[in-house]
């Protein structure tokens, strides 16, 4: 009878401390399955396959920009280059293709510039760590004006370029996109291996759990021998590099390059890391809780869009979302001791 009380409250226990520990994620998942029940309840054919598709499809989108929100967040700081590094990737590769490129060369092109203009913008950050906030947003506005400049060259429409886009590219990212043969938007897939990867890596790499070190305490991460300034500029360039990955598939979605397509992703990025419940000061979170702020991000807009909520309507009820979960998340005692 001891034993059987004995291992019922260890049971107990355990479960209490597995919801203390991922109580992000707990509510992530408790509001996600509610907003799919209002939409299901409240707007015809919101849980149809077909819009369950688009909210995947967009929430892709927003979760391949976030990561390099997540992982400077989880350092303690906040990279507002993103949206113009969407953007210039976004104009500059129809541009390359223009040039004769052939795509894959083009975006790899593309893709390393944006890794070198992130650690370009870490580098910078880490050097001016008082103003590391707007010497982001300078690199990025530095960067998106520098692509404009080279995409206007023997053009006369300054912010956007055309070129036939690789029909592999926009199979990759458009709605009707297949993956061998099943209707899911190939970004989808290529979404989640990429979380998979970085979930492992952040738990089981030290680079990952490097980060989650330097976020938590700069000194104790020093006197393991961290290298604060390799891990900045390095969590920088991937952010960059991320930015640029999706600049490029959302123009095998739009079809058209267009610089302010990454405008959007200024601030929803850092909310799908606040929802998510990943601290901006550092240290406590991770990219699974950001895939969850994510999708909670997405269905809701979705769910606004379908009750016919104009875009301020949504900006409210979303802002009106945030300020409850940050308060919710500032409790946890990890946190709550950061501050």
């Amino acid at each position: 009878m001891t034993m059987t009380v004995s291992a019922n409250s260890a049971s107990g226990g355990n479960l209490q401390d597995f919801l203390r520990r991922n109580r992000s994620i707990v509510i992530g998942t408790a509001l996600l399955v509610l907003l799919l029940i209002v939409g299901g309840l409240a707007v015809t054919g919101f849980l149809s396959v077909r819009n369950l598709r688009s909210i995947l499809l967009l929430a892709a989108f927003l979760g391949l920009a976030s990561i390099g929100q997540t992982l400077v967040s989880l350092l303690g700081g906040l990279d507002l280059s993103i949206p113009f590094l969407i953007g210039g990737a976004n104009i500059l590769l129809p541009k390359l293709l223009n040039l004769g490129l052939p795509p894959a060369v083009a975006m790899l092109i593309i893709l390393v510039l944006g890794f070198l203009v992130g650690c370009i913008n870490g580098w910078l950050s880490f050097r001016l760590q008082g103003q590391a906030l707007i010497v982001s947003l300078g690199v990025g506005f530095a960067a998106v004006g520098a692509a404009e400049i080279f995409t206007s060259i023997g053009s006369s429409f300054g912010g956007t370029s055309f070129a036939p886009v690789p029909k592999w590219l926009t199979n990759i990212a458009a709605f009707n996109g297949k993956t061998f043969g099943i209707p899911i938007p190939p970004v989808v897939v290529i979404w989640a291996a990429i979380t998979v990867f970085i979930v492992w890596a952040m738990r089981s790499t030290w680079f990952g759990r490097g980060i989650y070190a330097l976020g938590g305490s700069r000194t104790a991460a020093s006197r393991l021998g961290i290298s604060e300034f390799r891990t900045w500029v390095l969590v920088h360039g991937m952010s960059g590099a991320m930015s640029a990955l999706t600049g490029i598939l959302l123009l095998g979605f739009s079809g058209g390059g267009f610089v302010g397509v990454g405008d959007p992703y200024l601030f929803s990025t850092v909310a799908a890391v606040v929802i998510g419940g990943t601290s901006l000061l550092g240290g406590s979170g991770g990219y699974g809780s950001t895939v969850l702020g994510a999708l909670v991000l997405t269905v809701l807009t979705s769910l606004l869009v379908g009750l016919g909520l104009g875009f301020a309507g949504q900006q409210a009820v979303i802002g009106f979302l945030i300020v409850p979960m940050v308060a919710v998340y500032a409790r946890m005692p990890h946190i709550r001791n950061q501050i």
